[in-house]
């Protein structure tokens, strides 16, 4: 079977019309994984749609939103449709660094000698669901830091490679803070996405209500796998944005911050705004819901439609903002407002 390696070789310059068939091909792949995932998890098609962005794109997903509303569904399904090999942590107070990211062990052999071996923690797959993660301490928070930002891991003085293609979705309960830990800004950042998950509608929850309690169960099939997601997130950073779209990325981050804006209640209310890292996100978010959308190259409303999930996890706000009852949201609408 062609390797990840081979794989980006054979697409790394695509011209003309071979990259638009392959962005066409790439286009269709990912509408097939969305119908399917559309099987299993019912009214949550916005949340679909940005996590498979966030994958598509390279990066890390942080999923909020109350118990039951299907995150450990959309991950595990996730896993299957893509191909991926999928693990799940269970983060609790309790829970050790080594616990994650695996730990060495003193091993004597029939010759008498002794040597440490090295067993690989849950971190150690392509896929991770990191469930409820602000319920870790700050110190295991770390580790995992670590493995989202380098991609690799570092036990008893040897650095370990994590698998590639590598991606946590991480969720956090937004209504239970006792015994949790806030997420460090700094590992904040090293999310792509702050995804929003909400209630399905009636429509959608009568649907799933049908399907869930019956008999049958859908039983999908990979679309992708490890290799061809790499190749295809490769392929993803050559497509062509426009120069407008690229002023809009810059214009959006860069007034979110209240000593370069000129938006007065940004710099009333905001106590700090996002980094270089928002635009980056934002661009390559943006090529990727285009490519979902089975469209060539982004547009202003891909731009607009990313904004919220990229932006309010990289922002925060004042005591004067929470006084007065102002939102994350409401100031990120200020931001995108002249492009709507």
């Amino acid at each position: 079977m062609t390797d990840a390696t081979t794989l980006a070789n054979t697409q790394s310059t695509p011209d003309g019309a071979d990259a638009v068939q392959q962005i066409e091909a790439l286009g269709d792949t990912m509408a097939r994984i969305r119908q399917g995932v559309a099987q299993v998890i019912f009214g949550q098609e916005e949340v679909v749609e940005q996590t498979l962005v966030t994958v598509l794109a390279g990066g890390h997903a942080l999923l909020v939103g109350v118990p039951g509303l299907a995150k450990t569904r959309l991950v595990e399904t996730l896993g299957t449709v893509l191909g991926l090999d999928n693990k799940r942590i269970q983060c609790t107070p309790d829970l050790m660094p080594s616990d994650i990211i695996g730990s060495e062990v003193l091993e004597e052999s029939e010759t008498g000698r002794r040597s440490f071996r090295f067993i690989e923690g849950p971190v150690f797959a392509q896929l991770l669901m990191a469930d409820e993660i602000n319920r870790a301490s700050p110190r295991t928070q770390s580790a995992l830091l670590q493995a989202m930002q380098e991609n690799e891991v570092s036990v008893g003085g040897h650095t370990h490679m994590l698998p590639r293609p590598f991606h946590v979705l991480a969720t956090q309960n937004p209504l239970e803070q006792e015994g949790t830990y806030p997420l460090p800004e700094a590992q904040l950042d090293r999310f792509l996405l702050q995804v929003t998950v909400g209630y399905p509608d009636l429509a959608a929850e009568r649907s799933m209500l049908i399907a869930t309690t019956g008999t049958d169960a859908v039983k999908l099939k990979p679309e992708l796998d490890g290799a061809k997601l790499m190749a295809a997130q490769l392929l993803l950073r050559q497509i062509p944005v426009g120069e407008s779209i690229v002023d809009a990325v810059l214009d959006i981050v860069r007034s979110g911050r209240p000593a370069e804006t000129t938006i007065s209640e940004v710099t009333r209310h905001v106590a700090w705004g996002p980094g270089p890292r928002a635009s980056q996100a934002l661009l390559m978010a943006a090529r990727a819901r285009a490519v979902l959308d089975g469209r060539l190259s982004p547009s202003i409303d891909d731009v607009l439609a990313l904004a919220h999930p990229v932006l309010r996890h990289r922002m925060a706000l004042n005591f004067a903002a929470r006084a007065e009852g102002v939102s994350l949201d409401s100031v990120i609408d200020l931001l995108c407002a002249k492009y709507r």
